[in-house]
């Protein structure tokens, strides 16, 4: 099983990826463990993002692409991945098919995990109060600026893979476990 998680920051991605993982024994690749493993490694493309980090720069497409391709020809993705945080863009995602497409493997479905960006404050807002701790990146402000990027970067993915014919949406809404039973449906079907 090869999936990508799509939803805005909140939306559970992490949560299901786990689920997920132990339904299909499959891993989750999450572009920011990948790349602090290609760093701790010291690989060659690892090496170039850290120069790239210690600058304070985003890391390039390019070398975002090699590091994930990489990792997918790893002994542990042979039956499969759940891609978490990775394509972020159609340029990404265009990158994505043709790394796939040279490795003789396709995608078996992308799922989008929809949910209301007005809940998502409330929860952090919520979580926030109940336990009186705030992370530095759990904060609205943050939050609403993380939804800004999601919507101009990240959401045109959401056409980019129904035009494809991959997309399938879940309700994210809902209890993780309802989330988790309405995924194990759209995949099955």
């Amino acid at each position: 099983m090869r999936l990508i998680l799509l939803g805005p920051p909140g939306a559970g991605k992490g949560t299901q990826a786990k689920i997920l993982m132990e339904r299909y024994a499959i891993p989750q690749l999450s572009t920011g463990d990948i790349l602090r493993g290609a760093i701790a490694a010291q690989t060659v493309l690892g090496m170039q993002a850290k120069e790239v980090m210690d600058r304070g720069d985003l890391v390039s497409d390019d070398i975002v692409c090699a590091i994930v391709s990489e990792r997918i020809d790893e002994a542990d993705t042979a039956n499969g991945f759940i891609l978490d945080g990775f394509p972020r863009t159609i340029g990404q995602a265009e990158a994505l098919d043709r790394m796939l497409e040279e490795k003789g493997i396709a995608l078996d479905g992308v799922v989008e995990i929809k949910v209301d960006a007005e809940a998502l404050i409330d929860r952090i807002k919520t979580r926030a109060a109940e336990s009186g701790q705030v992370r530095a990146d759990d904060n609205e402000e943050v939050l609403r600026n993380r939804l800004d990027v999601y919507r101009a970067q990240t959401a045109p993915l959401v056409d980019f893979y129904e035009n494809k014919g991959l997309l399938k949406s879940v309700d994210g809404m809902a209890s993780i476990e309802e989330v988790s039973a309405a995924i194990e449906r759209v995949l099955a079907s």
